[in-house]
C-alpha cells in the first residue's frame, strides 16, 4: 500500500496535516475562542453616561481574537517542528496549576494586586528563573503593568484589599 501511494505522489505528511495532535488542539482552542467571540456580539452596550473606558464586549473581543491568532501561529510552528509527545506532563505544569490556585486564594481574601504578584513570581521561580532580582523585578513590574493598563486604559478599578485600598484612600 506504502509503496502504491509513494508510486502515485502521495505525501504522508499533508494527507495527515489535519488529523495532527497539534491541528486538533488548535481546532478545538480556536473553535470555543470564535463561539465566545460570536456570544460578545450579544452583549448589551452601556450608555456613553455610564461608560467608564470602553464597552464592556470590547476587551474580550480582542482578548479573543489574540488567542486565534496567537494560536494559529503555534500551529504553523508546528508545522516546522513537531510537538513532542510525552507520557507525563512536566512537574512545572503542576506547580503552575497550584500557582493558580495560590493565586486565587490571595485574590479573594488579601488583595488582587498581591495575588498577581505572587503568581508571577512563583511561575518565573518555578519555570527556571534562580536570579532573585529578576524575580522581584517581574513580581513588581508586571502588577504595575496590569494595574495601570485596567486603572487608566479599560477604566476598571481593582476589588478592594491590603494595597488597592492603600492607592485608592490616598
Amino acid at each position: 500500500m506504502n509503496d502504491v501511494q509513494k508510486s502515485k505522489g502521495v505525501n504522508n505528511k499533508n494527507s495527515s496535516l489535519f488529523f495532527s495532535v497539534s491541528f486538533r488542539v488548535i481546532f478545538i482552542i480556536n473553535l470555543i475562542s470564535i463561539l465566545l467571540l460570536y456570544l460578545t456580539f450579544t452583549f448589551d452596550e452601556v450608555p456613553p453616561i455610564l461608560n467608564r473606558g470602553i464597552q464592556p464586549a470590547t476587551f474580550p473581543k480582542g482578548l479573543l481574537i489574540l488567542i486565534i491568532f496567537l494560536s494559529s501561529i503555534v500551529y504553523f510552528l508546528s508545522l516546522k517542528n513537531p510537538w513532542k509527545v510525552e507520557k507525563q506532563l512536566p512537574k512545572p505544569f503542576y506547580i503552575t496549576l497550584i500557582s493558580f490556585l495560590i493565586f486565587s486564594l490571595i485574590c479573594n481574601y488579601l488583595d488582587f494586586f498581591l495575588g498577581i504578584a505572587t503568581l508571577s513570581a512563583m511561575i518565573a521561580y518555578f519555570w527556571g528563573e534562580r536570579r532573585i532580582l529578576y524575580i522581584f523585578i517581574v513580581s513588581i513590574i508586571f502588577p504595575l503593568i496590569v494595574f495601570v493598563f485596567f486603572e487608566t486604559i479599560l477604566g476598571l478599578r481593582f476589588p478592594g484589599g491590603i494595597i488597592t485600598n492603600l492607592y485608592y484612600n490616598f
